[in-house]
């Protein structure tokens, strides 16, 4: 049966003890923040992390990097065009960011608005007419509030036809670092070449590096791949406001593991093959299906998994992963794999070295420190 995860917001995994927040920081020049992506998604440069040793390469070098009976696991969530434009009732502009879409026209949104919209109110989003859609209006009744986030329901809508409001009037929701307006190259880009199951409204960015000739190079050099599924939320940019990570409420995102991929890492583990998780959205997912158990599970549920320092990962060995915010949970999670103080030394040789940072920005490929892995 698959693994439900609890609704509650667990206690971080790892020795928060012993960290603060300031802890996870470094210095980053602005100028090093990617704007956009590189010409070809392969060009980037790749830091290899081995405990204390720090290798440069390049993301293309990835299949000599790793040894045949080695499994990739890959994130196929697609990204929706999350961020919409509309209006109150009282006329007053505002601007929609999706979280999660629900059943029956159920949503999750953020609203930014003069004023924020009250439940049993109104709001309409607009799609303007275009050379393929004529003008139309979506009206949502917002119903609640979780948080941060509107509780909003679609009227006189199906839930297949306002994913199709979405997808023609919605628009790619690039990161706030980002500061610029997508573009028609970020219709393919901020995309994986195997996103297939929308729902994420940031990019599992580790999988853009990857295009179909450096997949069929692992193929050739004898490294299998699967898949699992995780939306990721805007909850990803959120930062830790704390300054003891173990008070930070972790954001809840949507996680399937299924069988194949399940008997995949199982088949890879017998033949004593490594598996290595793209991005760590994949390291969230493969390690809360193994939370119960310490082996990887059929897991169909939310996670709110937060690894830091201390924590042991039962199911990845390696981590592809681009690099990640100061002070962020995902920039903790790299750190309880590899190790703080290596970790932080090697942002500070990529900083010095001049690597591209952030979603469009350059990878590492990330061995364990000693007692990281259980």
């Amino acid at each position: 049966m698959p693994v439900t995860p609890p609704d509650t917001n667990p206690q971080p995994v790892g020795a928060n003890a012993e960290f603060r927040l300031s802890d996870y920081h470094y210095d980053l020049p602005q100028s090093l923040i990617a704007q956009s992506p590189l010409h070809s998604r392969s060009d980037s440069r790749l830091l290899e992390l081995c405990g204390a040793e720090q290798t440069h390469r390049q993301v293309r070098d990835l299949p000599a990097l790793l040894k045949s009976g080695d499994h990739l696991v890959f994130n196929n969530t697609r990204v929706i065009p999350a961020r919409l434009f509309g209006q109150k009732q009282s006329g007053g502009k505002l601007e929609l960011m999706l979280e999660r879409m629900g059943v029956d026209g159920f949503m999750l949104a953020k609203v930014r608005a003069s004023k924020s919209p009250k439940p049993g109110s109104i709001i309409e989003l607009h799609g303007p007419a275009t050379s393929s859609a004529q003008a139309e209006t979506l009206q949502l009744t917002v119903v609640g509030r979780q948080d941060d986030l509107f509780e909003l329901q679609a009227v006189g809508r199906s839930e297949e036809q306002l994913s199709q409001f979405i997808e023609r009037h919605g628009e790619i929701p690039l990161p706030p670092y980002i500061e610029r307006k997508p573009d028609s190259d970020d219709q393919e880009r901020y995309q994986t070449v195997f996103a297939e199951r929308p729902g994420a409204v940031a990019a599992p960015t580790a999988g853009l590096h990857f295009d179909q000739a450096l997949m069929d190079s692992l193929a050739a050099a004898g490294v299998t791949h699967s898949f699992i599924t995780l939306h990721v939320g805007a909850g990803t940019f959120q930062p830790v406001r704390v300054e003891n990570p173990a008070n930070h409420v972790m954001h809840a995102e949507r996680v399937s593991v299924e069988q194949e991929t399940v008997a995949a890492i199982e088949a890879t583990q017998k033949r004593g093959g490594r598996v290595i998780a793209v991005g760590t959205t994949s390291v969230r997912a493969l390690e809360a299906a193994a939370s119960e158990t310490g082996s990887v599970q059929i897991f169909d549920g939310e996670t709110r998994l937060f690894l830091t320092p201390g924590a042991k990962f039962n199911v990845v060995d390696a981590i592809f992963t681009n690099f990640h915010l100061p002070e962020s949970t995902l920039l903790m999670l790299i750190s309880a794999f590899a190790g703080l103080d290596q970790t932080l030394a090697a942002y500070r040789n990529a900083v010095e070295q001049r690597y591209r940072f952030f979603s469009y920005g350059d990878a590492m490929l990330v061995w364990p420190h000693v007692g990281a892995r259980s």
